[in-house]
């Protein structure tokens, strides 16, 4: 099938700020794009496409955990977590470089899983994002974890939980990431209840207030399009990711997290009195397809999941793919190495 790849220019005084359109090229992908919506540093396209899964709805880690409807159990072992769906008619999708608070570290999870229904106790591979602490927190449980506001904000931090798996580099990104964060917001971005926790970093009142400004710009970009089923975006006019969805009502219920991550990401890079141009779709488009020609390399997560890898000279895409709907890729996950 001819995937499309084209730019569409949204207007309006409240709507985020887009460049003249382009007209649709042909790309080898099953996509169309529209944008770019651009503010400061930061580019979004939106990405168009089909519903794979129909009429199928999943929870998010979040909305089951505020609902109480998941239990993310401490396991005392920093890389495993052990996760409980105990809903007795919902599934859960988790999805990789969700944050969890609380327990005696928190935690980023590692992979993509889908909880079915009263799932009972399932192993879920993480890695602690917060350096030190090894008791609970004041006012949270150090048997489980209670709540899901954030994704893993960098590329950097993504790629050391996805690709190299290597806890000591996830530590040095979330130091990275802060420092770089707290130069660029004008101080200090680390909690004095736990100067090495990221999930405490993305908290702090400046960094919020900074990422609200960036949200307030671009989150309106997706209203009213019942077609768009994810988003790629850049910093500083380069490529930096992408996340595709089975479903527009999955992506749409991950959105608002997904777009705080990348301007989170936008903060910690800026480039203060520079400018930039934003990136094109051929470029956007081109980045998409080259992920999608890597040789393929999987492993089960559960039962049900089974996460692939493929990888090319720049790029990398990870698949999940849900057994019990005929191997349809419920996300689809781009990086740029």
């Amino acid at each position: 099938m001819t995937l499309l790849f084209g730019a569409a220019l949204l207007a309006g005084a409240d709507r985020p700020s887009p460049q003249a359109p382009a007209p649709e090229k042909a790309h080898p992908a099953k996509y169309k794009l529209s944008g770019p919506f651009t503010h400061a540093n930061l580019t979004i396209y939106l990405i168009h496409g089909e519903d794979q899964v129909k009429g199928k709805t999943f929870l998010t880690l979040k909305e089951a955990l505020e609902q109480k409807k998941v239990i993310v159990h401490e396991t005392q072992q920093v890389n495993e977590l052990a996760i409980e769906n105990v809903s007795p008619g919902e599934e859960v999708f988790v999805q990789a470089g969700d944050i969890v608070k609380g327990g005696k570290q928190d935690r980023v999870i590692a992979y993509d899983i889908i909880l079915p229904a009263k799932s009972g106790k399932m192993p879920i591979a993480s890695f602690c994002v917060e350096a030190g602490r090894w008791t609970g927190r004041r006012g949270e449980s150090a048997a489980h974890f209670d709540a899901n506001s954030a994704q893993a904000p960098t590329k950097d931090l993504k790629l050391a939980v996805r690709k190299d798996m290597a806890q000591r580099k996830v530590w040095e990104n979330v130091a990275k990431a802060q420092m770089q964060l707290g130069s660029n917001t004008g101080g200090s971005v680390r909690d004095a209840r736990s100067a090495t926790s990221l999930q405490l970093t993305l908290e702090n009142k400046k960094l919020q207030e900074a990422t609200e400004a960036y949200v307030k710009k671009l989150q309106s970009a997706a209203d009213g399009k019942e077609d768009v089923i994810g988003y790629a975006f850049a910093v500083n006019g380069l490529i930096n990711s992408a996340d595709v969805y089975a479903s527009h009502q999955l992506f749409m219920k991950l959105w608002p997290m997904l777009l705080k991550g990348s301007a989170v990401e936008a903060i910690s890079e800026l480039k203060k009195d520079k400018s930039f141009k934003p990136v094109t779709a051929d470029k956007v488009g081109a980045f998409l397809s080259d992920a999608e020609k890597g040789k393929e390399n999987g492993k089960d997560i559960s039962k049900r999941v089974r996460v692939t890898e493929q990888e090319t000279a720049e790029n990398l895409l990870y698949i999940c793919r849900d057994k019990e709907l005929n191997g349809a890729a419920v996300r689809k996950s781009y990086l740029k190495k």
